[in-house]
């Protein structure tokens, strides 16, 4: 577990290859001066947060 804690990949299925998340994700790191790691972490940060006040 401890790997998981500090490295994480993901895989985008075919269908949404299509939406072309990955270049957005890219332009965005770029407009935003940021990693695309970085806002990648905040995306799933606030959709934790948003899920767990669900419950």
């Amino acid at each position: 577990m401890a790997e998981v804690r500090d490295k994480l990949s993901i895989y985008v299925p075919q269908e949404k290859l299509k939406e072309q998340p990955i270049e957005r994700l890219i332009k965005l790191a770029k407009e935003r001066d940021r990693s695309v790691n970085y806002l990648v972490v905040q995306a799933i940060l606030e959709f934790l947060a948003r899920e767990e006040k669900k419950k």
